[in-house]
């Protein structure tokens, strides 16, 4: 006996956006195993790669996954106006088709866009189905600890809102331990949330530190490479790397790459250029099939949250970084998630944003002590062995298995609609033992 699973977030293959590929890598690996009859709720894709064409993208099915497209507006991101117009459109197509999809046993939604933990409660009410929230960041707290919205009587109610709506849902899905605390400071039972990390293709991304063809494309040669790779997002602090790159410019053996974009990206640049900081290179991002070599080119990779982001969200390059086997320099604070996994096993350094005597000059100090050869071939083996054996993706999809499997066995003891501040889950195993 399968179980369908019905699963709700507007990217999804063949869109090059990262929850989507991390979505579509468990879906796929899912309906792998026999077990669940997988359906995915999607809207169009924003980013598709260039070999990949108009009719492949409109796929119905894909890898044993049914894929239901929805039509909603996809204007440019830019534009607070246009993100939110595809905010709110897909959400509205989602809500409008949800009643055209095959019944699910468990329908799980994501956060891209975050009103989908509403549509998530409403199937639980309407369908008798399972309610799993999938959260990868969390809304609002996310965009007020970002400078995006002000804290007020609005995302007050939509925080509640919100909240309840995971409160009442069968699990919570989160990335962290930070997350996983903030939830249930808002309500959110303990005994519903489960951690289950993103994860690293292990075995596309691997350590490549001779012969690198990104090292040699760009002609790096023997020097020391400072990069930070990925999205240069609002919730990420990057200003305090361009002042470590200003203390450190006079070692001419050190050289700061930005690989990707964003909405800061631009910024960056114009002040990189404006301190005349000449060891500092910005790049576009790289294709997925050379992040193997464009990540291990790195001596040191750099993951940089804003302090109070840090209980919203975990930065999933992390696990990449650690694949390509590079030492780590987080800029986070003590006591985090991200913070901990670092220094308990010994692949990098710390720099809490609180810091005294200001966060450029920790940084600099922290880089020019992980910047030793013998201590850089440590921390990279160390590197590849934790990602191999905590964050491989056969590792945190069987955790998701696990976790549906219990779920579509699972009875509430009290109804969705309970208001108990504390429901929890009995599992009648012999359900289970019949959906394996």
């Amino acid at each position: 006996m399968t179980t369908r699973v019905l699963f709700m977030n507007r990217s999804y293959w063949p869109d090059a956006e990262a929850t989507g590929q991390f979505l579509t890598e468990l879906c796929e690996d899912l309906a792998a195993t026999g077990e669940f009859d997988v359906h995915v709720l999607c809207g169009r894709p924003n980013h598709v790669a260039a070999e990949i064409d108009a009719e492949t993208a409109q796929a119905t099915t894909r890898h044993g996954v049914t894929i239901h497209r929805v039509a909603h507006t996809r204007f440019a991101k830019r534009s607070l106006i246009g993100k939110l117009s595809n905010l709110t459109s897909f959400t509205a197509a989602a809500w409008w088709n949800s009643s055209r999809v095959p019944r699910p046993d468990i329908v799980v939604t994501e956060t891209d866009p975050f009103f989908l933990g509403l549509l998530g409660r409403r199937l639980q009410k309407k369908l008798k189905c399972r309610f799993v929230a999938y959260l990868q960041d969390l809304y609002p707290d996310i965009a007020v600890a970002c400078g995006m919205i002000r804290e007020g009587a609005v995302v007050r109610t939509w925080r509640k809102a919100l909240f309840g709506a995971y409160s009442r849902a069968d699990r919570v899905v989160v990335l962290s331990r930070d997350m996983k605390e903030r939830c249930v400071e808002h309500g959110v039972p303990e005994s519903r949330l489960t951690i289950i990390p993103n994860w690293a293709d292990t075995d596309g991304i691997r350590p490549i530190h001779e012969g690198n063809e990104f090292r040699a494309a760009q002609n790096l040669g023997g020097r020391f490479v400072v990069m930070y790779s990925g999205n240069t997002g609002t919730p990420h602090l990057l200003t305090p790397i361009l002042d470590a790159a200003e203390q450190l410019k006079s070692r001419e053996e050190i050289v700061f790459l930005f690989v990707g974009g964003g909405v800061q990206k631009e910024p960056l640049e114009a002040e990189a250029s404006r301190r005349g900081l000449s060891n500092v290179r910005f790049l576009p991002y790289q294709p997925k099939e050379q992040l193997a070599h464009s990540l291990s080119a790195a001596d040191v990779q750099i993951v940089s949250v804003k302090p109070g982001a840090i209980a919203c969200l975990m930065p999933s390059k992390l696990y990449g970084i650690l694949a390509a086997g590079c030492s780590v320099l987080a800029i986070a604070p003590e006591g985090s998630e991200l913070a901990d996994v670092v220094r308990d096993n010994a692949v990098g350094e710390v720099c809490d944003p609180a810091m005294e005597g200001g966060l450029g000059p920790a940084i600099a100090e922290s880089l020019s002590r992980l910047l030793d050869r013998e201590g850089l071939r440590t921390r990279s083996s160390r590197a590849r062995a934790l990602a191999e054996a905590q964050y491989s993706r056969s590792t945190q999809v069987e955790k998701f298995r696990r976790m549906l499997l219990e779920v579509a066995g699972a009875s509430a003891i009290e109804p969705p609609d309970s208001k108990s501040s504390s429901p929890s889950l009995v599992v009648d195993r012999k359900l289970v033992g019949n959906r394996h």
